[in-house]
């Protein structure tokens, strides 16, 4: 499990065709991908299951814990994500509700754009 940034200190400024706006970069794949939009009431799971195919799960807005196989739970808040592989067991909590992004591809590489948390 990895976990990165995408808040707006992450960002870069664009001013493009008279733009402006900040973009924070999350991944770019040339492979198919499925992207989908989960919602968590308070005491809400994604249970505990083994990825089918790699997965980054962006928070909007809430908070919540997450784990891997390792067992430890990592608290995840919004503007950050969380990586896990092909296999990886996971699992998604939130006490008070989350809003998250979920991309699933076979080819993510959310390290190429994204910068991991401290």
């Amino acid at each position: 499990m990895e976990i990165f940034r995408f808040d707006k200190s992450t960002g870069k400024y664009i001013d493009h065709y008279h733009s402006n706006f900040i973009m924070s970069r999350i991944v770019k794949t040339e492979k198919a991908s499925q992207i989908g939009c989960m919602h968590l009431d308070a005491n809400g799971i994604i249970g505990f299951h083994q990825a089918v195919v790699p997965q980054l799960l962006l928070v909007v807005n809430g908070e919540g814990w997450v784990r891997s196989d390792d067992g430890l739970k990592v608290k995840i808040k919004k503007g950050e994500a969380v990586f896990w592989e092909k296999g990886e067991g996971h699992e998604t909590t939130t006490d008070t509700g989350l809003m998250a992004i979920v991309i699933e591809s076979e080819e993510l590489t959310p390290s190429a754009f994204m910068l991991k948390r401290e």
